[in-house]
């Protein structure tokens, strides 16, 4: 099975049901061909939680737990097929549980041994492109192991309604591993409402900084998708990825719940120079919209027909 579950332990990561060091078993687990992808989940999941453990939900490629949040990320990112260039998922867990000042900081300390499972796997196989999905505080921690890593470690990164700022996002990607990684910030003003509660709860790192939803460094290595746009879901269904439009003014997770969105995260990470990051750039809009239009919109109003009359396309 190209799929393992490896949590954040007390001196370094451990597989999750405890059978052994996750280094052990690489070499086995990495004879076949394809990428290692790393799924890092977000705030209120914990290893072994009796009802929000992540790989029970969305690192299970059969979820126990019908619910509107839980979708298989590995099933979605093309694990499970049975192919011989599916490579190897991760589902990484830490314990983002407890109130959202413990969580954050705890992002930070799970950075470091994510960083250490990284070096792990590069130690077995050097050549295999390593990426990351990550969600809501799972980009904290992706951002964090950065600076623990070589350059070049990381190849691309989907951070998925990221819950971090955006300066420490940019001394993130100023490290060397940071500089050498390519990075998909995924956005919606669905989200705007967490972002704003981040800002308002978590001591900014400057005076005036904003989420990752509306402030991120730019660069040819640094792409951003407010996955809500209009402009964008036409562009994106021209390059072939037909994705459903928004079904909510508030959402945290429709980044990763959002019908086709898995089929776009799939390709980023599987045909990398066949799809670079300057050619979406340039297909897609050039700005994204406020902080509150999603909330503050009016909603669409259709008319009847006046008494017959016919409608013309």
């Amino acid at each position: 099975m190209p799929l393992i579950h490896v949590n954040a332990g007390p001196s370094g990561p451990v597989l999750h049901d405890g059978a052994g060091d996750p280094a052990e078993g690489l070499p086995d687990l990495m004879r076949g061909a394809g990428p290692v992808i790393l799924m890092v989940h977000g705030y209120k999941y914990a290893p072994h939680h009796a009802t929000e453990c992540p790989h029970d939900h969305i690192f299970s490629l059969t979820p126990q737990r019908s619910c509107f949040k839980v979708r298989s990320w590995p099933a979605g990112l093309g694990f499970g097929a049975g192919a011989t260039d599916e490579g190897l998922g991760i589902g990484f867990g830490w314990p983002a549980r407890g109130n959202i000042w413990r969580a954050y900081a705890a992002a930070a300390e799970a950075g470091a041994q994510l960083a250490q499972l990284v070096m792990m796997i590069r130690a077995v196989r050097p050549d295999r492109p390593i990426h990351a999905v990550a969600h809501s505080l799972g980009a904290r921690v992706v951002l964090s192991a950065l600076a623990h890593l070589p350059e070049g470690a990381l190849q691309r990164m989907i951070l998925l309604a990221g819950a971090e700022f955006g300066q420490r996002a940019a001394e993130a990607l100023e490290t060397p591993a940071g500089r050498g990684a390519e990075i998909i910030n995924v956005t919606s003003r669905e989200n705007d409402f967490y972002d704003f509660l981040l800002e308002c709860l978590i001591p900014a790192p400057r005076r005036g900084d904003r989420s990752l939803g509306l402030t991120l460094t730019t660069g040819p290595n640094i792409l951003t998708l407010q996955m809500d746009h209009p402009g964008t879901l036409a562009a994106l269904n021209r390059a072939g990825f037909a994705i459903a439009p928004p079904a909510a003014r508030v959402c945290h997770w429709s980044p990763y719940t959002r019908p086709g969105v898995f089929s776009l995260y799939n390709r980023l990470l599987r045909a990398g120079p066949d799809l670079p990051l300057a050619a979406l750039r340039a297909a897609l809009p050039c700005v994204t919209e406020p902080r509150w239009s999603r909330l503050l919109s009016l909603p669409e109003v259709r008319l009847p027909l006046p008494m017959g009359r016919k409608p013309s396309f």
